[in-house]
């Protein structure tokens, strides 16, 4: 039975069940998915190229410690824009700062939230003092830092 919530986006429960297994491990094969789901391994290619062909896939990434490779500096950035109309332009900038791994257009006190990974707090000063202030637009930010991430996952599709 496919649940009335999703039947809009033309996937059904093997497709839940397949992207479920992938996004717990994205290594997996399709062979052994195949098996586990009791059809072919070319059902699941198939099924695969259909959810990618819908957008549904966007695609597949290596999950690093940021930590294990010298970035010790988590920090959520609340972006204040001098007006909307700055946004395009705003953000266009902030992607070439390689350190903003996040950004979101947002409601509430901040026109745009973004993540940042940093190696120290001196390396967090200069994104934030030469980089990010220093693009036309961007008012003012309010750093936020993490002193830890506690939950971090995928939604649950089942």
């Amino acid at each position: 039975m496919v649940d009335k919530s999703r039947s809009n986006l033309e996937i059904d429960n093997l497709d839940i069940e397949i992207l479920s297994i992938l996004m717990n491990d994205a290594t997996t094969a399709y062979t052994e998915i195949a098996k586990e789901l009791i059809v072919s391994g070319g059902t699941i290619h198939v099924r695969m190229k259909k959810m990618q062909d819908m957008g549904i896939i966007k695609g597949s990434n290596l999950i690093i410690d940021p930590q294990k490779v010298g970035y010790d500096i988590c920090a959520f950035l609340g972006i204040f824009l001098e007006k909307g109309s700055t946004y395009n332009e705003a953000v266009e900038k902030l992607r070439d700062v390689k350190e903003v791994v996040e950004l979101h257009y947002c409601t509430g006190a901040y026109s745009m939230f973004a993540k940042v990974i940093c190696r120290d707090t001196a390396h967090l000063r200069k994104v934030l003092n030469e980089e990010i202030q220093a693009i036309p637009g961007i008012q003012r930010t309010e750093t936020i830092i993490s002193l830890e991430e506690s939950i971090k996952r995928q939604i649950t599709l089942k």
